[in-house]
């Protein structure tokens, strides 16, 4: 018995543990907890008005293209009636009841002196279009198009908020990275300060130097609270939170060749898959203007029990109808339907040459930035490196300053160049819409 228990406590913590990587975590945990690129996007995707409004756009097509199916059955219409009536000339009831025909009160008297003035109805009426020139088909075809615009909208704007989130989230990565380089120089420029051996004229200009790193320091931790600001508007979430990111803040590579990257961007970025649906509802739109030009073949049947003061009476039928539209501007709209088509045809061509152009800078800067950022690694590393063994021999004059200064602006060059390289990596993949 003992044993079925722990075989179902761990059962049920294996069950919450699973939960909680399934649903990921929520902002009100990351108070004293620390957030990942993965987190980021999926909690800025979560609280994004624009994302989440794409999202019910989809619901909406789909709806719509379930009612365009619902046209090729029939529509079918349950009637009831009660009339109360005293007629002198017969009538025909409104639509809303039937347009039932009604006699009056001396033609009813000639066969039926005992009824009282009221009259019941009761049927089914279906009626189902044999065919419609393609116009339901028609319609059907658009609004799955429709629905794949929506779709290609949803991913364009997941898209663009995943590369904001990208960006503030390196940013403030930078920050962090930056504010710990700032404050680890300052302490060394303090030792070196007080330990050296200036003359009157040096130490002036000593002491000058040594201010230069109490403002780098406060110009860090100024710019490590606005990129927290900034990282919490990507998240939408209140401004008077903390957040700290973490991940690996190092350089990254990417060794694809331009036309690979090329085939990629015209395969996934949902902007040019919007234009191509664009494009096939202004084809059918096209159709549907020419199918006007045809009859519909609809065939009708009701079933109805009727009567006075009762239901005895029924009433059967079956009809078949031929209706031709007629309209005067079909031609005209047979034109701007085709001047649409070319219209869009035009637009498409113009994003091909946009994407290919997005596409060419983001490589650009990608490779320039890869390269780039390791040949700052490599000076970084060496003048840690020979720092650290200069600090095992005495310390004179502005030169230990002097070199501490020369740590610091390496080291920013360099992490500067680690953000650039995977903001250029991110803009990359937006380029191409498709991760790396």
């Amino acid at each position: 018995m003992k044993k079925l228990l722990l075989l179902i406590l761990v059962f049920c913590a294996a069950q919450a543990a699973f939960a909680q990587k399934e649903y990921g975590i929520k902002f009100s945990s990351l108070i004293n907890d620390e957030l990942t690129l993965e987190n980021a996007i999926r909690l800025g995707l979560e609280n994004n008005t624009d994302f989440l409004t794409a999202r019910q756009e989809i619901i909406i097509a789909e709806q719509k293209v379930s009612e365009a199916k619902f046209m090729f059955f029939p529509q079918v219409a349950l009637q009831g009636t009660a009339t109360w009536f005293h007629l002198d000339y017969p009538m025909v009831l409104p639509e809303s009841v039937a347009n039932r025909f009604i006699l009056s009160d001396d033609l009813i008297r000639l066969t039926d002196d005992s009824y009282k003035n009221q009259f019941y109805g009761v049927g089914i009426t279906a009626t189902q279009y044999l065919y419609s020139g393609g116009r339901m088909s028609g319609a059907l075809k658009m609004a799955r198009a429709n629905l794949k615009q929506a779709q290609s909208k949803y991913d364009t704007v997941k898209n663009a908020v995943v590369l904001n989130i990208k960006k503030a989230f390196f940013n403030l990565q930078y920050a962090q990275e930056y504010a710990l380089l700032t404050e680890k120089a300052t302490q060394k420029a303090t030792r070196y300060y007080k330990n050296s051996v200036f003359s009157p004229w040096e130490r002036v200009q000593a002491r000058a130097e040594w201010a230069r790193f109490t403002v780098a320091q406060h110009t860090a931790l100024h710019d490590l609270k606005q990129a927290e600001l900034a990282m919490l508007v990507a998240l939408n979430k209140e401004l008077n939170s903390h957040v700290k990111v973490v991940g690996a803040f190092k350089p990254v590579q990417v060794d694809l060749d331009l036309p690979h990257l090329n085939l990629w961007s015209m395969e996934f970025r949902p902007e040019l898959k919007s234009a191509i649906y664009a494009l096939e509802l202004d084809n059918l739109a096209i159709d549907l203007a020419l199918s006007r030009r045809y009859p519909d073949v609809i065939l009708t049947g009701s079933y109805e029990q009727l009567g006075y003061d009762n239901l005895d009476a029924v009433n059967k039928q079956i009809s078949l109808a031929v209706r031709l539209p007629f309209s005067y501007n079909l031609a005209n709209q047979s034109a701007q339907k085709k001047a649409e088509q070319r219209q869009s045809t035009l637009r498409r061509s113009a994003i091909e040459d946009k994407i290919h152009v997005q596409v060419a800078q983001a490589h650009a800067a990608m490779t320039f930035w890869q390269t780039e950022v390791l040949t700052r690694q490599e000076t970084f590393n060496d003048v840690s490196a020979q720092l650290t063994k200069a600090e095992r021999t005495p310390l004179s004059g502005l030169s230990p300053l002097r070199a501490a200064q020369a740590y610091l602006q390496t080291g920013t060059d360099y992490y500067q160049a680690i953000r650039n390289n995977l903001t250029a990596k991110a803009q990359l993949e937006w380029a191409i819409g498709k991760d790396l």
